[in-house]
């Protein structure tokens, strides 16, 4: 059976029709339904406030292509700064509102969801770290993400998150590490901090100001070993000419970040910044910076084949 390409909704299902034969895409094992799932559970974000879409954003993300974006890094990791790349993909695509994954078959319950993944690379010394974020914001209503899940791999092990948007947040976590372990449990809804790179895309004016609660970000969470709860924070934001910055302060956490992304549509994220203390006595506070290298918009999953493989030079990845 062919599945349904990431950036296809409803709006495009008829013309979609006509080419699918002749389309290949990326492949989703089969979620089988839970027992413990309701409608009532799954579906919250279809009861928040509807959000209109312009005919702008409609054909700029609705157009057959995802953005990729290639960013030069600089990680802070165990009091030094390493260097390595980044990568942001934003795509839309059909999701499940009861299982939360990508829908294989077309339905009119389909919600449209803008997805971001987020990809790190570099090295600590002789082993590298591979860390990865998906963000899956709902497109047509104000409701917080529907899921956001993490995972880190380097030598010592692995890691892995997942937060579902039902009647609360559930998140399940795994991890190598004694006090992480296996852990399944509910924290009340809030903003998420991975959640507010698509609101940047969808649409800025909703970003949260001033005093905030928020669960920071599941990288963050994960690589400082922080309980999984919303902090205090402060959040600004600054609209220049060409560039409009988004600033979270973490007072109690001892952390920023500060995302800069053009200030017209479709609000391209050019670089961010993160500045964390690892610990209390931690006085470095050296700065993670990623800076934009290359921006393309491509049907990338149709562009597996070993000839494909020069992308990656474009894109300043090899």
């Amino acid at each position: 059976m062919k599945e349904i390409p990431p950036q296809m909704n409803y709006h495009h299902f008829l013309a979609f029709s006509i080419f699918l034969l002749a389309v290949s895409s990326c492949t989703n094992s089969k979620t089988k339904n839970s027992s413990k799932i309701t409608s009532t559970n799954n579906e919250v974000h279809q009861t928040a406030p509807p959000r209109v879409n312009s005919e702008q954003f409609k054909k700029h993300w609705y157009d057959g292509k995802a953005e990729i974006t290639s960013y030069n890094l600089l990680q802070e990791r165990y009091g030094e700064i390493r260097q390595g790349t980044a990568v942001t993909i934003f795509v839309t695509e059909d999701f499940l509102p009861k299982e939360h994954v990508k829908a294989t078959n077309f339905s009119e319950k389909n919600t449209s969801v803008l997805k971001l993944n987020q990809m790190k690379n570099f090295n600590t010394g002789i082993y590298p770290y591979a860390i990865m974020t998906s963000t899956f914001n709902p497109v047509s209503s104000k409701a917080h993400a529907i899921k956001v899940s993490n995972s880190v791999q380097e030598w010592c092990g692995q890691v892995y998150m997942q937060l579902n948007n039902r009647s609360e947040f559930e998140v399940k976590s795994h991890s190598y590490f004694e006090g992480d372990a296996d852990q399944i449990f509910n924290v009340p809804k809030t903003w998420l901090e991975n959640e507010l790179w698509n609101l940047i895309r969808i649409s800025p004016e909703e970003l949260p100001t001033g005093d905030v609660s928020v669960i920071p970000s599941f990288e963050y969470l994960r690589l400082y070993h922080k309980e999984v709860k919303q902090y205090n924070a402060f959040a600004s934001i600054k609209q220049g000419d060409s560039i409009t910055t988004y600033t979270l302060n973490y007072k109690d956490l001892q952390r920023q970040l500060i995302v800069y992304f053009n200030s017209v549509f479709p609000y391209e994220i050019e670089k961010w910044e993160e500045v964390n203390s690892a610990n209390q006595n931690d006085t470095l506070n050296l700065k993670t910076t990623a800076v934009k290298i290359k921006r393309m918009r491509r049907a990338y999953w149709n562009e597996n084949k070993n000839k494909h493989s020069f992308l990656q030079d474009s894109l300043g990845l090899k």
